[in-house]
């Protein structure tokens, strides 16, 4: 079957490399791609923000399937414009992915299903926000309700944090995104990504991954779209698994199928594992990144049955993953997540890939004469399995020492709490 899919990022470049190697795949296109995608998949020069344009080359090519990796096109619609022309999509629909588009709409849900979750408000006015902090108090966390690539959360330790945090949100900092701003209490614990596959009905576990979205070692600096990942969680027992699916996913996948809008596609969600057992921090309708990166190179089922299955509500599969652990260093350009230059040259890569168990995904990259150089804020994603974490986690530093890039950096300690 020919499959299109949609995205640029070291995620897409992940579910590239696995997606070419079903043996029910003929064709695969990407939109817009990168160099690593690429070496898999033909790219497409279309506008992915333009549904009409995806729909008439999905027409034109006879494809099958259309893969969105990305939040943005899952919120705007794009898998509903894609439905009215009469193509599959792999992805929640414009109403479902309100559970990433809005966190208050989250919140609604969470509540409707009692699942549990830090408790919280919504707030469309600065002053009854900041009125509402005063009388909290901190430590808190602010978030900006709508999109805001990953950087609209602010976990507050002090008052003066907490409201300058409300003031950029309607300052317009993170655009329309903080127009409305979730207050909620600070969940104490173990911070985990967990990942479903939901067919509007049924939903099997993914598996988990933790993601380190500080900058800096330590957890220090500020928060990024994620500097690395690790898998297996040693905390996620066969039995938390469980937990998490009766308590969180099934009763979320429920409620949203009761409201006639079912839930199709993966389901993100970030948990703390707290005192009281595990809570949602917040849902994601589209896999993690880089925690994608990490899940697929322990993947040893067929992913491309896996997303048919839900996309034709058959989810009825078990997934198989390596027993051995797989972690991603990301390889960022100086600055990120401020202002970073772009353009660097990047050498060595073949050198860092020849190593045993690495695969480097590109993340922000291109081609410009003839030279690979960084054209994004996170760049490349060196990647390694090992039989624990631990080797995982050597082989993936061997690989970064190999690559020479001047202007990138990198966290130095991922994985550091399973060590």
């Amino acid at each position: 079957m020919k499959v299109l899919l949609i995205g640029s990022g070291g995620r897409e470049h992940a579910l590239a490399w696995r997606l070419s190697q079903s043996p029910r795949l003929t064709q695969l296109f990407a939109a817009p791609g990168n160099p690593g995608i690429a070496g898999h998949a033909a790219l497409v020069g279309i506008d992915v923000g333009d549904s009409a344009a995806v729909a008439a080359f999905c027409r034109k090519e006879g494809i099958d399937l259309v893969v969105i990796g990305p939040e943005r096109p899952l919120v705007d619609g794009l898998v509903d414009a894609l439905a009215e022309a009469g193509i599959r999509a792999f992805g929640p629909d414009r109403a479902a992915a309100q559970l990433e588009g809005s966190k208050s709409f989250t919140k609604e849900i969470c509540a409707e299903a009692n699942v549990p979750t830090a408790a919280g408000r919504t707030f469309t006015d600065a002053d009854a926000a900041h009125a509402y902090l005063r009388a909290t108090g901190a430590p808190i966390v602010i978030k900006a309700d709508g999109l805001a690539a990953g950087k609209g959360v602010t976990v507050a330790a002090t008052l003066e944090e907490a409201h300058a945090a409300i003031d950029a949100c309607f300052a317009g900092v993170y655009g329309a995104a903080g127009s409305s701003v979730v207050i909620e209490e600070r969940l104490t614990g173990e911070e985990v990504s967990f990942f479903a596959l939901a067919d509007g009905e049924r939903a099997v576990p993914l598996g988990a991954a933790q993601d380190h979205k500080r900058v800096g070692d330590g957890d220090t600096g500020p928060n990024t779209g994620g500097m690395g990942a690790y898998s297996p969680v040693r905390a996620m027992t066969p039995e938390l698994t469980e937990r998490v699916m009766a308590e969180i996913v099934r009763p979320t996948v429920r409620a949203m199928a009761a409201r006639g809008t079912p839930y199709r596609g993966v389901l993100f969600a970030g948990l703390m594992l707290t005192a009281a057992g595990p809570k949602l921090i917040e849902y994601n309708v589209r896999f993690g990144d880089p925690e994608c990166q990490v899940l697929l190179t322990r993947l040893e089922s067929d992913l491309l049955e896996a997303i048919l299955a839900t996309v034709e509500s058959r989810l009825e599969v078990k997934l198989h993953f390596s027993d051995e652990a797989a972690l991603t260093v990301v390889m960022a350009a100086r600055g990120y997540p401020g202002a970073y230059a772009t353009g660097g040259e990047i050498r060595g890569l073949d050198r860092a890939e020849a190593l045993p168990g690495v695969k480097i995904f590109h993340a922000g990259t291109a081609i410009r004469n003839g030279r690979l150089v960084a054209n994004g804020g996170r760049v490349l994603n060196v990647t390694a399995r090992g039989r624990t974490v631990a080797e995982a986690r050597a082989r993936a530093y061997a690989a970064v020492d190999q690559v020479d890039w001047p202007d990138g950096f990198c966290r130095r300690d991922i994985g550091r709490n399973a060590l």
